[in-house]
């Protein structure tokens, strides 16, 4: 997902005073005095690079708990996973975040996170817990973003579906990510394998070759800079207005434009995409594991639910989080994702992943 900053040039509540369900400064000590360890004074929040949180929010963890919140980001999701799964059993930090469907059976197989059930979950749908290790944070749908300004110079209609981004019309047009390296560039590929399945869709993706399709390694890279429609794009004068990015993308480009226009300049091709979820587990070997549960009770909490739409720019997954209005009118909701069972996921991916690569050679 996106960090505010990077959300700025790409891609959506009034932040709700809750009674916080983590640990007390009380609980903290507590446990501490029993270990025999000093009292910590930080947690270590290890995540993707686009993780981001308003400072009060942050600061209202603080006050909860005593503990400041340090967060380490260790690049690309497919990349921060792999770099804890090298260092399993001594951890860079507490707390993983940002492990998502696409990529939780590696974490979970490897095993780098322990059990934890985190205060607040029975407000979360149970359609988002998949696996008692990790807790689902929040969710949101990959999907091709389009420039509006582009196809209205052209006159020339915006692709709405898989079938259409092969279509002679849109040759040269698209740029995806590699889903060797970015999770947006993986969830793509699954939807496609969702759309056409286990034989159809190598035969989708040379087409999609054939006219023209091109690769980058990351979601930065395809939407800063090959995007035409993004504020990156036009300062590295991107010349693709087809990206793959998020139904989410379209409000940041109204909430940091300046001034700030009626309509979004971006949109979203609905038939496009592909359901995310993003989860947070406490690492097996934490310094830290209390304050890595109380960190994971915090965002699941009503507080920080409703910090992440114009942080992130993801949908809260605890029901009794309000949206804000910029997000609900900006944003684009997605009635029928395509989706995938984890098991799936997690049996073929990277047989996938290789035959992808090798056709895209």
């Amino acid at each position: 997902m996106h960090t505010k900053k990077a959300a700025a040039v790409a891609l959506a509540a009034a932040l709700g005073v809750t009674s916080l369900a983590a640990c007390s400064t009380e609980d903290l000590r507590e446990a501490a005095g029993k270990s025999g360890e000093p009292v910590p004074k930080t947690v270590t929040l290890v995540s993707h690079d686009s993780f981001n949180a308003s400072e009060e929010v942050l600061a209202e963890f603080t006050k909860q708990t005593g503990l400041t919140v340090k967060v380490l980001k260790a690049g690309d999701a497919g990349e921060a996973v792999n770099k804890e799964i090298l260092t399993k059993g001594s951890p860079q930090g507490d707390v993983f975040f940002g492990v998502d469907n696409t990529l939780l059976s590696r974490a979970v197989d490897n095993g780098i996170f322990e059990t934890y059930e985190a205060k607040g979950l029975d407000r979360v749908p149970d359609t988002f817990e998949l696996d008692e290790r990790v807790t689902p944070i929040d969710t949101g749908d990959i999907c091709v973003n389009y420039d509006k300004k582009y196809f209205a110079d052209r006159k020339l209609a915006p692709p709405q579906s898989f079938d259409d981004l092969a279509k002679p019309e849109y040759k040269d047009l698209l740029v995806v990510e590699n889903p060797e390296r970015s999770s947006p560039g993986l969830g793509f590929l699954l939807g496609t394998i969702a759309k056409y399945g286990d034989d159809g869709w190598q035969d989708y993706w040379s087409k999609l070759k054939a006219n023209g399709v091109k690769t980058v390694d990351s979601w930065e890279l395809a939407y800063n800079q090959e995007f035409s429609g993004s504020a990156g794009g036009k300062e590295a004068k991107g010349d693709r207005p087809l990206v793959v990015s998020y139904a989410s993308s379209p409000p940041v480009e109204v909430l940091y434009a300046e001034p700030q226009p009626k309509e979004a300049p971006t949109g979203v091709s609905t038939g496009t995409c592909f359901r995310q979820i993003e989860f947070a587990g406490l690492l097996k070997g934490a310094k830290n594991p209390e304050g890595g549960k109380a960190l994971i009770d915090f965002l699941v909490s009503k507080k920080f639910q409703e910090d992440m739409p114009l942080q992130m720019f993801v949908n809260p997954v605890a029901e009794d989080a309000v949206l804000p209005e910029l997000f609900t009118r900006h944003g684009v909701v997605v009635e029928k994702p395509e989706t995938m069972a984890p098991e799936k996921i997690a049996e073929k991916r990277e047989a996938w992943i290789q035959q992808w690569s090798s056709l895209l050679k």
